[in-house]
């Protein structure tokens, strides 16, 4: 067993509100529908449990299951971190959405965030392991992005 993480930061100009664009992202059940491979976001309060559907990696396929504390600062900020609650989970996600005003009405939104999965595959598979995880993350993003903008009438 080993660890083995993915990093993404990018952001966007959207031409949509910051409240509308906040509406969106703290909603589990549209981010869900919204992200490949994400099949449900249960929230209890500040904890959300994502689920995923099953992803090939170097021969095994792993369903990830994952609880984050989400951290909300109102139309600014969404911080979230693994649930140190949550041990046995082999898959975590820490990171930010960061929300501004930009020109005339419009919104940048960044994120920075980190996926760390525990597989049992050796270490010196990393190299692989990675760079699979990465290509992921990345379909991921684009994906939502566009059915962002599609949802907030971007598209």
């Amino acid at each position: 067993m080993a660890t083995f993480r993915a990093r993404d930061r990018s952001s966007a100009v959207l031409q949509s509100s910051r409240s509308e664009v906040w509406t969106a992202l703290t909603d589990p059940d549209l981010i869900a529908r919204l992200t490949p491979y994400v099949t449900s976001i249960e929230a209890d309060g500040d904890r959300w449990t994502w689920r995923m559907g099953t992803i090939p990696v170097l021969g095994i396929s792993v369903a990830p299951k994952f609880t984050e504390v989400m951290e909300l600062h109102p139309e600014e900020r969404i911080v979230f971190t693994h649930d140190a609650e949550q041990p046995d989970e082999m898959t975590a996600v820490t990171g930010t959405y960061d929300l501004a005003d930009h020109g005339d009405g419009g919104t940048e939104v960044s994120i920075d965030l980190e996926i760390a999965a525990t597989l049992p595959l050796p270490g010196l598979a990393r190299i692989a392991v990675e760079r699979v995880m990465a290509g992921v993350v990345k379909h991921m993003g684009a994906v939502f992005s566009r059915n962002l903008l599609k949802h907030l009438g971007e598209a």
